[in-house]
C-alpha cells in the first residue's frame, strides 16, 4: 500500500469522524439519545479524559494529556511515513493509517472543540457561538455517540478506527511483520544446531 492510499484512508476516516461528531454536537443535548435497534442506540456523551472516561487529575491534567496525544501522533505519523518508504506490508501500512486517523480525530476534539462550540448541557451546542466556546484551546471534550447494550463504553468513529487498526495488527501479525531472510536463516541454523 502506498503512502498516497494511506493518506486517502486517513482523510476518509477523519471526514466521517468529524462529520458525525459535529452532527451529534449540533443536534443533540448532552445525554440525549435515539434508539436505532433494541441493542444499539445513538447516545451523546463527552469524554473529558482518556479512554474509558479516565482522567488525569489536577488543573493541568487535560493539557498534559492533549500534549502527550500530540507527541504520540507525531510518532505514529513518522512510523507510517517510514513504513511506506520501506515498502512495508499493506497490512502494516493500513493498520498504522487507521490508528493515526483515529488518534488524530480525537485530538481535533481535544484541541479545538472547547473554542468552537458552546456546551451541550441542557441545550444543543452552537458552532462558533458569539459568546465563545465552553473551554479554551487544548481543553476540548471528545464527542462519543455509539452505545451497544452488550458493550459498556460509548465510543466514536475515531475509536473504532484505532480498534480496527490494532485488530488488524493482531490478526495479520505475520503478514504485517514478515521475517527478514537473514532472521529465517538464523532460526534454521539454531534448529539445525539443536535438533529435538
Amino acid at each position: 500500500m502506498s503512502l498516497n492510499r494511506a493518506i486517502l484512508v486517513i482523510i476518509l476516516v477523519l471526514l466521517i469522524d468529524q462529520i458525525s461528531k459535529i452532527y451529534i454536537k449540533t443536534n443533540f443535548t448532552l445525554y440525549d439519545g435515539v434508539e436505532v435497534f433494541s441493542w444499539f442506540k445513538i447516545y451523546f456523551i463527552e469524554n473529558e479524559g482518556m479512554a474509558w472516561g479516565a482522567k488525569i487529575p489536577g488543573q493541568y491534567g487535560k493539557l498534559a494529556l492533549t500534549l502527550f496525544r500530540l507527541l504520540a501522533i507525531i510518532g505514529i505519523g513518522y512510523w507510517l511515513w517510514d513504513s511506506a518508504r520501506k515498502k512495508a506490508s499493506k497490512y502494516l501500512i493500513l493498520s498504522i493509517a487507521l490508528i493515526f486517523a483515529g488518534a488524530f480525530g480525537n485530538i481535533i476534539d481535544s484541541v479545538f472543540y472547547g473554542i468552537i462550540f458552546n456546551d451541550s448541557v441542557g441545550q444543543v451546542a452552537q458552532f462558533m457561538p458569539a459568546a465563545g466556546g465552553y473551554g479554551t484551546l487544548f481543553h476540548g471534550k471528545v464527542v462519543d455517540m455509539f452505545s451497544f447494550s452488550f458493550f459498556d463504553p460509548v465510543f466514536n468513529v475515531a475509536d473504532s478506527a484505532i480498534s480496527v487498526g490494532v485488530g488488524l495488527l493482531i490478526l495479520f501479525n505475520k503478514q504485517a511483520f514478515p521475517k527478514k531472510p537473514q532472521e529465517e536463516t538464523s532460526e534454521k541454523e539454531i534448529i539445525n544446531e539443536n535438533p529435538v
